[in-house]
């Protein structure tokens, strides 16, 4: 059975670090049309997002129970709180959007929605900081994905 390449797409974007950095470039690459990868890796990576932050807590602590997890839960925290506290202190939603926003490895929904939950950053505020980073990052990924294959095809 073949996976219908919508369902590859959703299920890159779930894949930490990988997201929307990489089931963009997937699906033009693999000739679905721009604006329908587009918006199925944005829509899926959004949910996604909302989903880690509202069941992070049941999450963790379910996962609490297996020893190496705790180890690397109190490093990937540190590492996120050392990321993104100067900017969340003044900064708050704003910092979590542009965070989000940075199509780099660490950066993205999994750490953005961490990060909005040690901040304490309430579920509305957290949704349109999410939504707007998402959105940032899936154009900029977009624009480099669809020049490169331009200027590829000018070759």
């Amino acid at each position: 059975m073949q996976i219908p390449l919508f369902l590859k797409i959703i299920l890159i974007t779930l894949i930490p670090t990988l997201e929307l950095r990489a089931s963009i470039p997937y699906g033009i690459l693999r000739g679905m049309p721009w604006f329908s990868t587009f918006m199925i890796a944005v829509i899926a990576n959004i949910a996604l997002g909302l989903m880690i932050y509202l069941f992070i807590e049941e999450l963790v602590l379910l996962l609490y129970k297996i020893k190496i997890f705790k180890k690397f839960w109190h490093a990937y925290v540190e590492r996120t709180r050392r990321k993104i506290h100067k900017f969340t202190a003044r900064y708050g939603a704003l910092a979590v959007a542009v965070f989000i926003a940075i199509p780099l490895p660490g950066s993205g929904v999994y750490s953005g929605s961490l990060a909005a939950y040690l901040i304490g950053l309430k579920f509305k505020r957290f949704a349109l900081a999410c939504s707007i980073g998402v959105l940032i990052a899936g154009v900029i990924v977009l624009t480099a994905t669809v020049s490169g294959v331009a200027i590829f095809k000018a070759f």
